[in-house]
């Protein structure tokens, strides 16, 4: 009775480290095995079979994160699992045994080169028994799966012992274990504790639930912990999004998955990140507050669980209804704001239970800070680098896009184009019309350039009413057709003056430059641009007109003369400096 205690209380201990059914049964029958090898004493066969029962008792006094951590251990967190054989035998001091236990447990750890813990003992300075079970331990440990690798099969296990032979493990020893291994093994099998599957292993495990239980509880922690702590390091957005799904889905079943976000207006939400079955159509979609089993999540701040998932494409990506058969949704809140919600669907379970619902609300409140301040670092990262006025991206940005069209451009053996772009009479329209038109003019125009770019090309404010454009990957012909459209687009705009019968507009002159043949750093590739742009600039003063448009005496003072002047010609938009400074070409390098 004593032993059977002994024994369920130790695969308890165990079940928190994650080690399953057997393995105190199995190194107990290598350990006494070994010992009657040897030809013990009853005393010592006795330390063995209560000490490989209770070897790791210590281990409660190692946190969870640890013992369950799937990577390599730190050497902080190393030194920290060093203490549990001195725990384990301070645990056991007082139960009066009078068998050697405490000392077989204590120096298990030592090593036969004086290398091991918690004395740093050497060769038979260490307890026989200690001797014996560090084998016995040793060997189980290698064929069983552990957190942070699989199970090995019997004949590595075996040699990497026989290969610490003389360094870990007593010599003698080792060559008793091998020479007996099949017999001790044969008993392990007969008593249903083998390591493969079979009827009396599964049996056995049927009368032990408790232990995945206990597995299961210090999993959850292990895994929580897990998540808090890589929630804590800097993550950006998308990565913190990944990592919360990912983490969800270890603990939550589902088929699919959606981490619904609130837009600026607080009135929807937007698929922001899905994983699993129909991904693709769940990401970017949006959903209102209060429409849907998820908007009404969204609207009551409350758990919504085993609503008929259909309510949630029951105002699009139809195509989606009937695919599932029950759904989850959580609202993710933020400083006590709501942020989002986490949805989840299953084909599988009739309904989420009580214990889904808590791990699923339990990971959302850890995450929801995270993905909360996340989401705050990305959008005061895009604001750094946005002009608030056009939307675009500002000079800061353009030199970061810069360095990474130079670096691209430096492994490809490739060339690009900047372009500069300055609007012509933009000052006049101001001076006319006052800022707030001349701001809806700059940001309009910015539109107009971009919609002549391709997706890959890269436009920004640069300041005032300068823009600039980084070409990759472009021919001649290819850029003297785009500088013709930007230039079409932005003559052929029309800015309405409200109240009036006006129209405000401007005109566009460019200059470029190429890498690397006008300059190798943004300062350069700039000055080259700009000095080709203003002499264009300066061979083009006169603004088209209509009699609905600003007349040039209102749009600029020194445009000279009332003469219309047709912008868009064959003549070249842009020119180049040959080394005399003379304009020579409409060729962009």
């Amino acid at each position: 009775v004593h032993l059977a205690t002994v024994e369920a209380l130790a695969t308890a201990i165990d079940a928190r480290d994650q080690i399953g059914i057997g393995h105190v049964r199995r190194t107990q029958i290598y350990a006494v095995g070994i010992g009657r090898a040897l030809g013990l004493s009853q005393s010592d066969i006795e330390a063995l079979s209560t000490g490989a029962l209770l070897h790791d008792i210590g281990k409660l006094a190692i946190p969870d994160h640890i013992l369950n951590k799937p990577d390599s251990l730190t050497p902080a967190e190393l030194e920290k699992t060093k203490i549990h054989s001195t725990v384990g035998a301070a645990i056991l001091e007082k139960v009066g045994f009078e068998t050697p236990v405490i000392p077989t447990i204590k120096y298990h750890h030592e090593r036969w080169d004086g290398k091991g813990y918690p004395e740093g003992r050497q060769g038979e300075n260490i307890p026989l028994t200690a001797r014996v079970l560090s084998i016995a331990d040793a060997y189980d440990t290698l064929r069983a799966a552990r957190p942070y690798r699989p199970a090995l099969e019997r004949e590595k296990a075996r040699k990497i012992i026989q290969s610490e032979s003389g360094s870990r493990f007593d010599p003698a020893l080792v060559n008793t274990f091998m020479r007996n291994l099949g017999a001790f093994e044969a008993e392990i099998d007969a008593h249903g504790l083998s390591y493969v599957n079979s009827s009396a292993r599964g049996k056995l495990m049927g009368d032990h639930k408790y232990v995945e239980q206990i597995k299961l509880a210090n999993r959850e922690v292990v895994s929580l912990y897990e998540l808090a702590r890589e929630f804590s390091s800097s993550l950006n957005l998308d990565d913190a999004m990944r990592m919360f799904v990912k983490k969800l889905g270890e603990m939550v079943a589902f088929d699919s998955c959606a981490v619904y976000l609130l837009d600026a207006t607080k009135r929807s939400a937007v698929a922001a990140h899905a994983a699993g079955l129909n991904a693709e159509v769940l990401i970017s979609r949006s959903i209102r507050v209060g429409q849907g089993a998820t908007g009404f999540a969204l609207k009551t701040l409350e758990t919504v669980q085993n609503i008929n998932p259909d309510l949630d494409f029951a105002y699009a990506q139809t195509e989606l209804a009937g695919d599932y058969t029950t759904m989850a949704s959580v609202p993710l809140i933020e400083d006590q704001k709501l942020i989002g919600a986490v949805t989840i669907y299953s084909r599988e379970l009739t309904e989420y239970g009580e214990e889904h619902i808590r791990l699923l609300e339990t990971i959302t409140h850890i995450a929801s800070d995270a993905i909360g301040k996340a989401r705050k670092h990305d959008e005061a990262q895009l604001n750094a680098l946005t002009d608030p006025m056009t939307g675009l991206p500002n000079a800061r940005s353009l030199q970061l896009q810069f360095e990474k069209e130079v670096a691209r451009a430096s492994r490809g053996s490739s060339s690009f184009q900047m372009l500069m772009l300055d609007l012509d009479g933009f000052k006049a329209v101001n001076d006319t019309f006052g800022h707030k038109v001349g701001d809806t003019m700059l940001k309009e125009i910015g539109k107009a350039i971009r919609g002549q770019l391709r997706d890959y090309d890269f436009l920004a404010r640069y300041g005032g009413d300068e823009f600039v454009a980084l070409i990759p990957d472009a021919s001649h012909e290819d850029v003297q057709d785009l500088c013709d459209r930007i230039e079409k687009a932005v003559i052929g705009y029309r800015l309405p003056i409200e109240g009036t019968d006006k129209e405000a507009c401007v005109g566009v002159s460019l200059g470029g430059s190429g890498y690397p043949k006008n300059g190798e750093t943004f300062d350069q590739m700039i000055v080259a641009a700009d000095k080709v742009m203003y002499i264009r600039k300066a061979s083009r003063k006169r603004i088209l007109m209509t009699d609905s448009l600003v007349r040039p005496e209102n749009i600029s003072q020194s445009a000279g003369t009332n003469e219309k002047l047709d912008l868009y010609s064959n003549d070249s938009l842009i020119v180049e400096l040959d080394e005399t400074h003379v304009i020579t070409s409409a060729a962009v390098n």
